[in-house]
C-alpha cells in the first residue's frame, strides 16, 4: 500500500537542501518539511527534464545495479550503484531519496512509495516552483529523448510529446531518438514546438548544401551549414543567458542514417569551442548553458578541454546524480549534471548571477512521486484525450509476472531476457539479440504485463525483426564491437546504449581488457561451446542498416506473452565477469 501525503511528511528524515559537493547534498542544517520545498536562491533557476521517453503517465523505474566505470571512470559517479552511491551523495538508506537514487530494496519500497514520473504531476512540480520563483526567472530546458518510448509517441510520430511539451512550458530543447523519424517529421515537430531547439553539432551534408529540402526551415544556415539553431539567447531573472544545444554525437551510428540522409552528428571540442568563443564575444551573456545529450561521462570530459561554460545540464546515459560534478578547465569550472529518465527527476539549478558571472549556485535533483503531487487537471486531461483512440489495445493484458520485468544496466535485464526468450522461441533460433537500450519501464512482481508495457520496451520505428544464420565469429565480434563502445576507457569513442543482450547464450566478459579481448568462452545454454567456424542460428530486431524483413517486435513478444500466461523466468543470460570484483558499479550481480 502506499503512503499518504501525511504520513510522508511525518517519516521525512532527510528531505534535502541544496549542498554543492556529494558529502553535503542532504545536509542541512535545518531540513524542510516538504521533498518538494526548494527554498529561493540567487536570482535565476535552470529547470531540467531530460530522457522522460515519452512516459506520459507514472510509472515503475528500478535504477541499475551494474554501472561499471572503467579506467578512468572507477568509483566516479555516475559509475556507482546501491550503497555506495547513497554513501557518496550523503542520502539516508531507507528513505524515500534513497528509493528514488537506487536499486535497493526496489519491490518494497516501490510498492511503499508507489509510481514516479506523469507529465501531469511535473506540471505541477514545474508550475509550483515557477511561481515560487517569480514570472520570468526560471528557463526550462529539456535534454531530448522525449518523442520516442511509448505507443502513443510511435503512433503520432512524437506529436503527442510536441503537445505536452507545450502545455509543459519547455524553453528550449535538443534531441537524440527525435532524429529517429523521417527527416520532414523532425522539421514539422519543431515547427510545432513552441520553444526553441537547439544544436550547435548538426549540419547540412555539404554536398546536400546546393539542393536542400529544408532551406526555408528557421534554424537552418546555409553559410555556417547548421541544420538548426546552435544556441539561443534568453533573458532570466535579469540575467542574459545563451543556451547552446549538443544533440546525441553519434546518432548516425547507434541509429538509422536512412532516416535522416543529410545530416552529420558528431563530437568536436573545436567546434563546441568556436561557439562557446562566438557566443561570449558577440552576445555578451552571464551565463553560458550547454543542455546536452552526450551522456554524463562525454560531458565530463568536453567541460575539462572547453572553456567558459558555467553549466551542462546533461542526458542520453539516464544518471539520476543528486549533485553536479565541479569541472575544472583552462577557464574555470563548469558544473556538469544529469537529471535521469522516463519523467522521474526535475533538476532545478538556481544561480546567483552578479557582475556578468555565476557566483554561487545550489542544486537539487527533485524525484517526482504521483502519490505526493497532485495530476494538473489541464495536462491529465490532454494526456487521457491522446491515449484516448489507443486505449483498448494499450491495456490488453498479455501475461501476469512472478517477478520484477526492468531493464536499465550494462548487461540484461529481466524485461530483456523476456524479449530475448520471445525471439529464441517464437522465431524458433538458438540465439537471440536484442539492443542495450537504456529506456524501458518496469512491471511489479503480481501486475499484468500490458501491451503499453511492451511498447514501453520495444518502441521504435525500426522494430522489423530477422532470423538467419551467423557464424560464431561473428557472434563474438558483435559482443567485442558492443562491449569496446561500453567499456572503451576514452569516453569520446563510447558511441552510446549498454551490452546487447543476448538468449540463449553464456559468455565470459573482461571489461577492463582491451578491444577485442573482452569476450571468451561463449556457450549455448545447454553448454555446448560455440566455435567460430560454425553457423547458429539467430534471432534479433532493430537492425541500424537495412530494413529486416520480420513482423514488429512487439508483435513478438506480445505473441510469446499470450502463449505463456505467467512469466517466471528460468534463466537469465548474464556474462560471467573477470576483474572487477571491487568496482563500485557493481552490486548483487547475477552473472
Amino acid at each position: 500500500m502506499s503512503i499518504s501525503r501525511r504520513e510522508f511528511l511525518r517519516l521525512m528524515g532527510l528531505a534535502g537542501a541544496a549542498g554543492m559537493m556529494p558529502s553535503s547534498v542532504f545536509a542541512a542544517k535545518k531540513l524542510p518539511a516538504d521533498l518538494y520545498e526548494v527554498p529561493k536562491f540567487g536570482n535565476l533557476s535552470l529547470l531540467h527534464i531530460t530522457d522522460t521517453h515519452a512516459q506520459l503517465n507514472p510509472i515503475y523505474f528500478r535504477e541499475p545495479n551494474v554501472n561499471l566505470g572503467i579506467g578512468y571512470a572507477f568509483n566516479k559517479a555516475p559509475h556507482l550503484v546501491g550503497k555506495r552511491l547513497l554513501d557518496h551523495f550523503g542520502v539516508a538508506p531507507g528513505s524515500i531519496e534513497a528509493h528514488a537514487f537506487s536499486y535497493l530494496d526496489f519491490d518494497a519500497a516501490a510498492g511503499k512509495y508507489g509510481k514516479v514520473g506523469g507529465f501531469a504531476h511535473l506540471k505541477t512540480l514545474i508550475q509550483r516552483i515557477r511561481d515560487d520563483r517569480g514570472p520570468g526567472n526560471s528557463l526550462l530546458l529539456d535534454g531530448g529523448d522525449t518523442w520516442q518510448g511509448s505507443g502513443t509517441a510511435y503512433w503520432t510520430r512524437g506529436k503527442d510529446m510536441v503537445g505536452a511539451c507545450n502545455r509543459l512550458g519547455v524553453d528550449v530543447m535538443t534531441g537524440h531518438w527525435e532524429f529517429t523519424y523521417l527527416d520532414e517529421e523532425v522539421i514539422s515537430n519543431i515547427a510545432d514546438f513552441k520553444g526553441d531547439f537547439v544544436a550547435q553539432n548538426v549540419m547540412v551534408r555539404e554536398e546536400a548544401l546546393f539542393d536542400y529540402k529544408f532551406s526555408d526551415f528557421d534554424g537552418f544556415n546555409e553559410d555556417e551549414g547548421n541544420a538548426f539553431k546552435p544556441y539561443v539567447i534568453k533573458q532570466v531573472g535579469g540575467a542574459r543567458v545563451a543556451v547552446i544545444g549538443q544533440a546525441f554525437p553519434y546518432t548516425p551510428i547507434a541509429n538509422p542514417q536512412r532516416f535522416i540522409p543529410d545530416w552529420t552528428f558528431g563530437i568536436q571540442d573545436e567546434l563546441m569551442q568556436g561557439v562557446v568563443d562566438t557566443v561570449r564575444e558577440n552576445e555578451k551573456p552571464d551565463v553560458v548553458v550547454v543542455i546536452s545529450h552526450n551522456g554524463m561521462d562525454v560531458d565530463l570530459k568536453m567541460a575539462s578541454r572547453v572553456s567558459g561554460i558555467d553549466v551542462i545540464m546533461g542526458g542520453h546515459t539516464h544518471d539520476g546524480m543528486p549533485a553536479p560534478t565541479v569541472v575544472k578547465n583552462p577557464g574555470g569550472k563548469t558544473l556538469v549534471t544529469n537529471a535521469g529518465s522516463n519523467g522521474k527527476f526535475l533538476g532545478v539549478m538556481d544561480l546567483d548571477v552578479q557582475g556578468g558571472k555565476v557566483r554561487d549556485f545550489r542544486y537539487r535533483l527533485l524525484p517526482i512521486f504521483s502519490n505526493l503531487l497532485p495530476a494538473d487537471k489541464a495536462m491529465q486531461a490532454y494526456i487521457d484525450e491522446v491515449r484516448a483512440p489507443y486505449k483498448d489495445k494499450l491495456e490488453e493484458q498479455l501475461a501476469v509476472t512472478e517477478e520484477t520485468l526492468y531493464r536499465r544496466g550494462n548487461f540484461n535485464g529481466t524485461f530483456d531476457q523476456v524479449i530475448c526468450d520471445a525471439l529464441t522461441t517464437v522465431n524458433d533460433a538458438q540465439i537471440s539479440l536484442s539492443p542495450g537500450f537504456r529506456w524501458g519501464t518496469t512491471v511489479l512482481p503480481g501486475q499484468k504485463i500490458t501491451m503499453d508495457n511492451v511498447m514501453d520496451q520495444t518502441c521504435i520505428t525500426y522494430p522489423e525483426t530477422y532470423r538467419r544464420e551467423m557464424k560464431g565469429s561473428d557472434i563474438k565480434a558483435i559482443l567485442e564491437d558492443v562491449s569496446d563502445n561500453l567499456f572503451n576507457k576514452d569516453p569520446y569513442y563510447q558511441q552510446g546504449g549498454d551490452m546487447v543482450r543476448v538468449g540463449g547464450l553464456d559468455y565470459v566478459c573482461e571489461p577492463g581488457a582491451g578491444f577485442g579481448k573482452r569476450i571468451s568462452n561463449m556457450t549455448l545454454d545447454d553448454g555446448t561451446k560455440v566455435e567460430a567456424d560454425k553457423n547458429y542460428v539467430v534471432s534479433g530486431w532493430a537492425t541500424v542498416g537495412s530494413k529486416a524483413p520480420g513482423e514488429p517486435i512487439w508483435d513478438t513478444v506480445a505473441k510469446y506473452l499470450r502463449d505463456q500466461k505467467t512469466v517466471k523466468l528460468k534463466k537469465i543470460n548474464t556474462p560471467k565477469l573477470v576483474g572487477v570484483k571491487d568496482n563500485p558499479g557493481l552490486a548483487d550481480y547475477l552473472g
